[in-house]
């Protein structure tokens, strides 16, 4: 009888540990795909390395407080913060509508609201350009009628931002949205709701999460933003010129010290991160 059970257990003790092998190599990762990951790392990370090393860290406070670094910074700071609202504004909504839209309309509107990732910065500056420029489209009207110039003005920088960052808004709010389904939607309308309440009181608790994630690319997005702003708005000092544009004027001899573009640099890297881990430390309906 003691010979039956232990026979037995031996039996059951190797298949479990076979399995416990089996689960380990299912869960490892193999050498042919570290490899190249680690290279896909080396390639994001040693170019931001490279410029801690190569910054003056003992002129680093005075290039930071010049006067053009903080012109350029605040400029940036408060024009990505305006296109970003204007993004929140306007994207929600789009987000919505998309992801209530079915079939071929869905289609052409996530093709429309995509086309600006895909769209060159440059391309994109012309585009506004066409359109709101003295002679453009819309922007011919609007100096005719209002005597209001957009191109080459503060304004122009946050119509660029808006331009090309409002689609990684929109795109992650109407991902959220499509995820969380219209079940609470439906449920809360039957119950006595209206529209605005059920978007107001369901709707956007639900997506939340996404539209945090939404807010911070679009506005590190537009913090970062160039080609479309060098075109559209120009680079003038006080009034134009992002830090993005005065690094680029930095290293054009453009009457910025090269230490200030390095400084603008670690800037932009600093705050990336800084909003990186704020969106990550607030979260909604994360306990305190």
């Amino acid at each position: 009888m003691t010979v039956t059970v232990t026979g037995t257990a031996t039996a059951t003790a190797e298949p479990a540990a076979g399995a416990r092998a089996d689960a380990r190599q299912v869960g490892s990762t193999p050498l042919l795909l570290r490899v190249p990951a680690a290279l896909a790392l080396g390639l994001l990370v040693l170019p931001v390395v490279a410029l801690v090393v190569r910054a003056d860290w003992r002129s680093l406070p005075a290039d930071v407080s010049s006067p053009e670094a903080l012109s350029a910074l605040g400029l940036s700071l408060a024009t990505s913060t305006a296109s970003t609202l204007a993004c929140l504004v306007l994207g929600v909504p789009l987000a919505v509508v998309l992801a209530r839209s079915r079939g071929w309309t869905a289609d052409v509107l996530r093709a429309l609201v995509t086309l600006p990732l895909v769209l060159p910065p440059t391309v994109g500056g012309i585009a506004l350009l066409f359109l709101l420029g003295r002679r453009g489209l819309v922007g011919q009207a609007l100096d005719t009628w209002f005597g209001l110039t957009i191109p080459f003005t503060t304004l122009a920088v946050v119509v660029a931002q808006t331009f090309v960052a409002m689609p990684f808004l929109v795109l992650g709010v109407e991902g959220a949205l499509r995820t969380v389904g219209t079940r609470y939607e439906t449920v809360a309308a039957t119950l006595g709701a209206g529209r605005w309440t059920v978007l107001r009181r369901v709707t956007l608790p639900l997506v939340a999460p996404g539209l945090v994630s939404g807010t911070v690319l679009c506005f590190a997005r537009a913090l970062g933003e160039f080609g479309a702003t060098a075109l559209f708005a120009g680079s003038t000092a006080g009034v134009t010129r992002t830090m993005p544009l005065a690094i680029y004027a930095a290293f054009n001899g453009a009457g910025v010290s090269q230490g200030t573009a390095v400084a603008l640099s670690l800037l932009l890297v600093a705050a990336a991160v800084a909003v990186l881990l704020a969106a990550r430390a607030w979260r909604p309906g994360r306990a305190a």
